[in-house]
């Protein structure tokens, strides 16, 4: 039976206005309500009563705040309304709205509560429901850490249903009959006579009237869309080409601009010489911009063309100019000043250790570019009293309230418009290209600007992925993993992407242990402990965040120990395993490898587990070692998140997934030298050919309590299963990122 839910009048305040012919619904979950931000600025026809739902003359509109960076965000989001409000996707426009405390994610909290994500009880919900509180007062309009289903499962399908009820009352009341009579289909009310009214008919109607709370949210059993197969509401228009990604944007009367900064990021800019390139054809304008310059100019070609013939003095780095003096920062941070968690502690792992054969290693991972394929870039028009944005981002409000403190306007009146994006990995959780836009558009007032940064110096101004060192020592007792102990140092990933929008986040990191405290495995002997390393260079959130590099770090090292046992490596994790939803993700993806069979001579199969984001994800990959190389040829996933919302799409983005774990463990890293990026472009940048890429097989295990996101768990697992496979066919252990430096692939 579908699950009543009755939404208490004190929980769902809907504010309202209403123009004729127009009317919009949505939720909200706590007493005090966020302002509605669409009822700012109506034009005529137009109507505004909550968030999420909007009907006027030219259709119904769904509201998608969560930001679609190829994930298929839009679609889920708009499917999870359609579904209650019983229309179609070919009948909907969909638009993600306007930056507001509204559109907060509600489970963007989860991540860093101090409890494992397989913790339910009590005092673990209460207090992610206590974490929550802050969120919404912040107003924290984020799309990160694979929380747009979770955040969305149960609202958007609320808003859908309240909208649903609420037409259907108001249909009821224009036919004189119980609205009990009444079904919905296809965006209209039908009367049991067959009298069929339009949503868009109803409108006016249903604006004139009190919401409709106590809702039915439907059985998963009649739902027409979600949990099947579906097609992308952008599949057509990528398809033919007619989308339009931020890059492609364009605004009357705007000018192209390119910035160029200090190589050494954070270094200053001690002065420059722009003679030559003020000669050059196009340009507009040099304007001094906050750690380099921007170049105007009548096209984008040519204004990075000027860029380039500027001379620069620039100073010095504020990190360690060679990588030595990064890894030498970490290797000093396993020091007691530096401890900055521990989360697990199990055992006596001091006392286990003693006396026993001690496995001990050290792990390494660099830092790593976002390199999303769509160049950054971002649109800006600055009057005395209104900026306007156009731009792809995760973070609508924090760049609307920095722009807001950089123009001294109020936020209100910084107007943000939220395009498709063509990657990001983390990247458009940083705002700095608008920033510098906006910089640029201060100093011409009433022109557009479009700044789109050069390939190369994207990848030079990148905030990478944080480079990170492990330390391992532990045990095997009669043909078990018995002790383990693991230290992780890096920098604090939160500190420096935060830091950039002066907003400091209180308690430790979690991210530096995430991933690897919170594994489902009883070992007697359990520790991990996290050290905050020092700033080096800045860093950001890059997919999976800190289990990108703790899941190569703990599985690895699992691995070394359970070969010390003499164990089979998925038998000793499965025995390991407490938790019994990620047992079934062990079990199935043995399953589906044929796990202990012959795979031949030169072959080797590995395995490779991790929890993150309360997702268990589990990889077996199998290699062949030719003579030129380690030639990948199948990869095995499993993962449990609840429900498969799209099955479709969830096959998509566990195999994207993998292929960005494979290739960035296989050839990708940042060094610094001089201070500087060495990569410049993808040509040093390498992720995996086509050639290379595997087939991948995928099952998605629905028998969790909770509804959790794919985006970012196969990631982790990806590189600890190729390392432990390559063991496994050659005897060689890797303990450092990428594999390339130690051996080729073909």
């Amino acid at each position: 039976m579908g699950r009543i839910r009755t939404i208490a009048r004190r929980t769902f305040l809907i504010g309202s206005a209403t123009i004729v012919g127009g009317v919009a619904f949505g939720y909200y979950m706590y007493q005090r309500p966020s302002a509605n931000p669409l009822l700012t600025d109506l034009g005529e026809g137009e109507a505004a009563i909550t968030p999420y739902v909007k009907i006027d003359a030219d259709g119904i509109t769904l509201i998608t705040p969560r930001a679609d960076k190829g994930q298929g965000a839009y679609s889920i989001q708009a499917a999870l309304i359609a579904e209650e409000l019983d229309v179609e996707l070919d009948q909907v426009n969909v638009d993600p709205g306007p930056p507001s405390p509204a559109y907060y994610n509600t489970a963007l909290s989860e991540e860093g509560a101090p409890f494992m994500s397989t913790d339910e009880g009590f005092m673990a919900e209460s207090i992610r429901a206590v974490m929550d509180v802050p969120m919404k007062f912040l107003g924290m309009q984020v799309t990160g850490g694979s929380t747009t289903v979770p955040d969305g499962y149960e609202k958007l399908r609320i808003a859908g249903a309240v909208a649903r009820e609420t037409l259907k009352s108001a249909a009821a009341s224009k036919l004189g009959i119980d609205p009990d009579q009444l079904k919905t289909a296809n965006a209209t009310v039908i009367a049991p006579d067959g009298t069929e009214l339009s949503y868009v008919e109803l409108a006016p109607l249903a604006a004139a009237i009190d919401p409709v709370t106590n809702i039915s949210l439907r059985d998963p059993k009649q739902w027409r869309m979600l949990c099947r197969p579906m097609q992308r509401i952008d599949i057509v228009p990528k398809s033919t080409g007619a989308l339009k990604y931020g890059i492609d944007y364009e605004v009357d009367g705007m000018v192209h601009a390119t910035v160029k900064l200090n190589p050494r990021q954070g270094g200053a800019i001690n002065g420059f010489d722009a003679s030559a390139a003020e000669k050059m054809r196009g340009v507009k304008a040099i304007v001094p911009i906050t750690g380099g310059v921007g170049v105007v100019a009548d096209n984008t070609w040519r204004a990075i063309q000027a860029a380039n013939a500027i001379e620069f003095d620039w100073g010095e780095a504020p990190y360690p100019a060679e990588m030595d003096g990064h890894w030498q920062t970490l290797s000093e941070s396993f020091i007691e000043d530096r401890l900055e968690s521990r989360q697990r502690d199990d055992g006596d792992v001091e006392t286990a250790l003693q006396g026993a054969d001690v496995i001990e290693a050290e792990y390494r991972v660099p830092y790593l570019a976002h390199a999303p394929l769509e160049p950054i870039s971002a649109i800006v028009k600055v009057t005395d009293t209104r900026v306007d944005i156009w731009t792809g981002t995760q973070i609508p409000r924090f760049t609307q309230n920095s722009v807001a403190a950089m123009t001294g306007l109020d936020a209100e009146a910084v107007h943000i418009h939220v395009l498709m994006m063509g990657g990001s990995f983390g990247h458009r959780l940083e705002d700095e290209v608008v920033k510098q836009t906006v910089e640029i558009a201060m100093a011409m007032k009433g022109t557009p600007v479009k700044v789109t940064y050069s390939r190369e110096e994207d990848f030079a101004h990148d905030f990478p992925r944080q480079i990170a060192m492990a330390r391992g020592r532990g045990a095997a007792r009669d043909g078990q993993v018995d002790s383990y102990d693991l230290s992780i140092a890096m920098p604090s990933v939160i500190a420096s992407q935060m830091g950039r929008q002066n907003f400091s986040v209180p308690g430790p990191d979690s991210q530096i242990v995430a991933g690897a405290w919170d594994q489902p495995f009883a070992i007697p002997n359990y520790r991990t402990t996290g050290y905050r390393a020092p700033e080096l260079a800045p860093i950001s959130s890059w997919r999976s965040v800190g289990a990108s590099s703790n899941g190569f770090f703990h599985d690895c090292f699992l691995d070394e120990l359970v070969h010390a046992a003499g164990a089979d490596p998925l038998e000793e994790r499965i025995r390991l395993c407490w938790h019994e939803p990620s047992r079934k993700v062990l079990e199935a993806v043995g399953e589906m490898s044929g796990w202990g069979s012959d795979l031949g001579p030169n072959r080797g199969r590995g395995v490779a587990f991790c929890m993150s984001f309360g997702v268990s994800c589990a990889e077996v990959i199998e290699v062949t070692n030719t003579d030129a190389g380690i030639k990948i040829d199948k990869v095995y996933v499993a993962a449990e998140v609840g429900k498969v919302m799209d099955p479709v799409n969830f096959d998509n983005l566990v195999k994207g997934g993998v292929v960005f774990g494979l290739g960035h463990a296989m050839n990708c890293q940042i060094t610094y030298s001089d201070g500087m990026a060495e990569q410049t472009n993808y040509h040093d940048y390498e992720g995996m050919r086509l050639y290379q890429c595997p087939q991948i097989e995928v099952r998605g295990l629905e028998n969790g309590s909770k509804i959790r996101g794919i985006g970012e768990p196969p990631v982790p697992p990806a590189a600890p299963a190729l390392a432990n496979a390559i063991f496994a066919a050659t005897g060689q252990r890797i303990r450092e990122l990428p594999l390339n430096k130690h051996i080729d692939f073909v």
